[in-house]
C-alpha cells in the first residue's frame, strides 16, 4: 500500500494568470485550473491553537489544514479548491524516501 492509496479526496490547482487589461490599461488578475481532477487528502492540521504555524514574512499565521498530494507542479502562489472550497496555499514541504520524492505536504487555510 502506498500513500497515493490513502488520497480520498480530489482537488484543483489554480494559477494566478493576467488577464484582459482593465479599463486603465492593468492587467485584470485572473485565476485559471492548473492541474484538475488530482488525487489528494485533506486534513485538520495537528498542533497549539488548531494548527501548523507558518511565517509569512513578518506575520505567523496558523494554516488548520494540511493537504497531502502527489509530486505535483504547485507553490505557495496558487490555490487549490476542494468540495468547492477555496484554500489558500501558505507552505509547500516535499517529502522523501532514499530514492525519489515521495509526496508534498501543503499547509492551507481557507481564502478569505
Amino acid at each position: 500500500m502506498g500513500i497515493t492509496d490513502l488520497f480520498k479526496d480530489t482537488c484543483t490547482i489554480r494559477r494566478y494568470t493576467e488577464g484582459a487589461q482593465d479599463g486603465v490599461g492593468q492587467p485584470e488578475p485572473t485565476w485559471a485550473d492548473h492541474i484538475t481532477n488530482e488525487p489528494c487528502r485533506l486534513t485538520t492540521a495537528k498542533g497549539p491553537g488548531g494548527g501548523r504555524s507558518v511565517i509569512i514574512g513578518a506575520e505567523v499565521v496558523i494554516a488548520p489544514y494540511t493537504l497531502f498530494i502527489g509530486d505535483i507542479d504547485v507553490s505557495e502562489r496558487d490555490t487549490v479548491v476542494i468540495d468547492g472550497i477555496e484554500y489558500e496555499i501558505l507552505d509547500v514541504v516535499s517529502r522523501a524516501d532514499i530514492d525519489t520524492d515521495h509526496h508534498l505536504e501543503l499547509s492551507l487555510r481557507t481564502v478569505r
